[in-house]
C-alpha cells in the first residue's frame, strides 16, 4: 500500500520501487513512528476529527503492533518506507478508522519527528557511554597516582607529568563532548508535528498536546523550516566526529604505549589479536580499529552537509540520505566507546618504565632555566645557558641533574648547590603547582572535581 497512488495509473517499476524504498535501513525508526503516530490520535480527537471511541481503537492497534515489534513479530512486507508499513498495518487491520489518522499530517513531518526523537535517545545512550569510558580514565588516574611519565610535544619528550595528569587531559575531552551532545539534544527537543508537507495543516491541531504526547519538549516555531531542517543531524554528527577524534588520539597513545620501545601499557590479551604468520605477536588492533572508524565519522558528516548545501525549501527527497550515515554513526560510536573502555579498563600501567622515561632526554632543562630565572637573569639568557649546558651533557653522556657543579658555574656563578633541588624528576612536577598544572596536589584536586562533575552528568536525561 502507498500513501500517495490516486494521481498514478502506473505501478512504480520495479528497480525504482527498490531504488527508492528506505524500509530496508529506517525500519529501527519504527518504535518511534508508532509513538508518533500515537501522539497524532490524541491530537486529532482533540479536535474533533476522530471520535473517542475511534481514537481508542486507533491507540489500542498501535500499542499491540509495538508489542509485535518488541517481539519481532511485526508483519513488515515490501513497503516503501516505515511510514508506509505502519499505515498499511493499521488499515489492514482497523479498516476505514485505520485510514482517518493520515487527517493533517505528513511524512514529511511524521520522518522529521521520528528522526529527532530517535538521537534524542541515542544522544543519551552515548552520554551514558561516555561517562562510562570518563569514569574508566578516572579510576586509572587514581590507581595510578603518583606516576610520573614524559610529556611530549611533536612526540619528543618534553617536561615531566604524572600519568593521572594525562588521562585527566582525555576526561576534559569527553566533558566536552557529553555538553556538546547535550546542546545537540536540546535544540532538536522541538516537535515538527503539525506541519504538514510544508504549510501547516487545516486542522486545529493542538501542537502543544502533540508534542508533549510524542515526547518533545516545544514545538518548531515555522512549518517549512521544521519539515526541511537537518541542522539536529549534524549537530549530532558534528558532536560523534569530535568524539570520534578524541577516541583516535587516545587509541594511538595506546598503539604507541604497548609499543616495546615505549612499554607504558599492557592490553589485557582479551583486547589484543596475534598474527597469523608471526607468532610472538600481541596487536592492539582494537585500537587501530578505533582509529580507524573516525575517519566514516568524518565521511559521515561531510556527506550530510554536501547533501543539504543546494537544496530549496522545503522537503526533497534528498532527505532520505540523512539516514544510513547517522544510524552507521551511532552503531560505530557506541561500539567504539565501549571498546574502549573495555581495554582500558582491564589494561595494566608500567609505573616503573613510564618514570625512567621522564629521566630522559633532559626534559628537566626549562627547570634549569626557571631556576636561572628566578635569580634574576633574564629569561631569553637563562634558555640559552641551559641549552649550552644540555649540550655540554650530550658532550658527557649525563643527565642535567649529574652534571658537575664546576661545569654549571664555568657557565653562570650564580648556580650554586641548591640547583640539584629543582632538577630531579619529582621536583620538576611538584614545580607545576598551578591551577591546571601537573603537581600532584593540583591533580588529586583535578580529580575530585572530575568526580563530582560526573556524578552529576549521570542524574541528566
Amino acid at each position: 500500500m502507498k500513501l500517495w497512488g490516486g494521481r498514478f495509473e502506473k505501478e512504480t517499476e520495479g528497480m525504482a520501487h527498490d531504488f527508492s524504498s528506505s524500509l530496508p535501513f529506517d525500519r529501527r525508526l519504527a518504535p518511534y513512528d508508532l509513538r508518533v503516530s500515537e501522539a497524532h490520535a490524541l491530537a486529532l480527537r482533540e479536535c474533533g476529527m476522530l471520535a473517542p471511541e475511534e481514537c481508542e481503537v486507533i491507540v489500542d492497534a498501535l500499542r499491540r503492533m509495538k508489542g509485535e515489534l518488541d517481539a519481532g513479530t511485526f508483519p513488515f512486507q515490501d513497503d516503501e518506507d516505515i511510514h508506509s508499513a505502519v499505515e498499511r498495518v493499521l488499515v489492514e487491520r482497523l479498516g476505514e478508522t485505520g485510514a482517518k489518522l493520515r487527517a493533517g499530517r505528513s511524512r514529511n513531518d511524521q520522518v522529521a519527528a521520528d528522526l529527532r526523537l530517535y538521537l534524542m535517545d541515542e544522544a543519551s545512550v552515548l552520554r551514558r557511554r561516555l561517562t562510562d569510558l570518563m569514569a574508566c580514565l578516572l579510576d586509572q588516574a587514581e590507581e595510578n597516582l603518583g606516576v610520573v611519565m614524559p610529556g611530549y610535544t611533536h612526540l619528543q619528550p618534553a617536561q615531566p607529568v604524572l600519568l593521572s595528569h594525562h588521562l585527566l587531559a582525555y576526561c576534559e575531552m569527553l566533558k566536552r563532548d557529553m555538553e556538546r551532545l547535550a546542546q545537540a539534544r536540546a535544540r532538536m527537543d522541538r516537535s515538527p508535528l503539525g506541519s504538514g508537507a510544508l504549510a501547516g495543516v487545516t486542522f486545529a491541531l493542538d501542537r502543544s498536546l502533540l508534542a508533549e504526547e510524542a515526547g518533545f519538549g516545544g514545538i518548531t516555531g515555522n512549518s517549512m523550516d521544521a519539515v526541511s531542517d537537518r541542522d539536529f543531524v549534524a549537530d549530532f554528527l558534528y558532536a560523534g566526529a569530535l568524539i570520534a577524534v578524541h577516541l583516535s588520539r587516545l587509541a594511538e597513545e595506546v598503539v604507541l604505549w604497548v609499543n616495546p620501545r615505549f612499554a607504558f601499557l599492557a592490553l589485557d590479551e582479551a583486547y589484543a589479536t596475534g598474527s597469523s604468520l608471526m607468532p610472538q605477536k600481541a596487536n592492539p588492533d582494537v585500537a587501530e580499529l578505533v582509529r580507524g572508524k573516525a575517519g566514516r565519522m568524518f565521511g559521515h558528516l561531510v556527506s550530510l552537509l554536501v547533501m543539504l548545501k543546494g537544496q530549496p525549501l522545503t522537503y526533497n527527497r534528498d532527505l532520505q540520505e540523512d539516514k544510513e550515515g547517522v544510524f552507521d554513526a551511532v552503531d560505530q560510536l557506541k561500539a567504539m566507546l565501549q571498546v574502549m573502555s573495555g581495554a582500558l579498563r582491564s589494561a595494566a600501567f608500567d609505573g616503573k618504565r613510564m618514570g625512567e622515561a621522564a629521566g630522559e632526554g633532559y626534559q628537566n632543562a626549562t627547570d634549569l632555566a626557571d631556576y636561572l630565572a628566578e635569580k634574576g637573569i633574564p629569561f631569553l639568557r637563562a634558555h640559552e645557558i641551559a641549552g649550552r649546558a644540555v649540550r655540554l651533557c650530550l658532550e658527557k653522556g649525563v643527565g642535567l641533574e649529574e652534571l658537575p657543579l664546576k661545569d654549571y658555574q664555568e657557565m653562570e656563578e650564580s648556580i650554586d648547590e641548591d640547583v640539584y633541588r629543582r632538577l630531579s624528576v619529582d621536583a620538576c612536577v611538584k614545580a607545576r603547582d598551578i591551577e591546571g598544572g601537573t603537581a600532584p596536589s593540583r591533580v588529586e584536586e583535578a580529580l575530585r572535581e572530575a568526580r563530582r562533575w560526573l556524578e552529576a552528568e549521570g542524574t541528566r536525561p
